[in-house]
């Protein structure tokens, strides 16, 4: 598949709940960063197929937000605008790792773009 899902997030108002539940199904194990702002980005990598994390903002629906691989973000983003996507955000860089967008789709979905930064 030329553009496969490469990472889902979970935002959560219950960030420790979440982890239990999600380690206790899947026996996925996490690794907290922080963010800064008292922010903690917990991401998780099962066996195969992507991995992903599991953060909390306030206020922000809770939800899974699955990104998909693309060659150029900038191209990308564009295109998915030009086919009537709302642009939500971005293109953003994640220093060191890539760039990704936010979009909802025509039918209202909402999915991200992902750029990872050449190896």
């Amino acid at each position: 598949m030329a553009n496969p899902f490469v990472h889902l997030e979970l935002n959560t108002p219950d960030l420790a709940a979440a982890k239990e539940f999600y380690g206790k199904l899947f026996n996925w194990t996490f690794e907290d960063n922080d963010m800064g702002g008292g922010m903690i980005y917990s991401t998780f990598k099962p066996e195969s197929g992507p991995g992903g994390g599991i953060f909390s903002i306030p206020d922000a629906p809770t939800d899974w937000l699955p990104y998909v691989g693309v060659e150029d973000v900038n191209a990308a983003t564009e295109k998915a605008v030009s086919l009537g996507a709302k642009l939500i955000r971005g293109p953003h860089e994640v220093p060191g790792i890539g760039w990704f967008s936010i979009v909802i789709d025509p039918t209202g979905a909402t999915i991200a773009l992902w750029q990872a930064k050449a190896a």
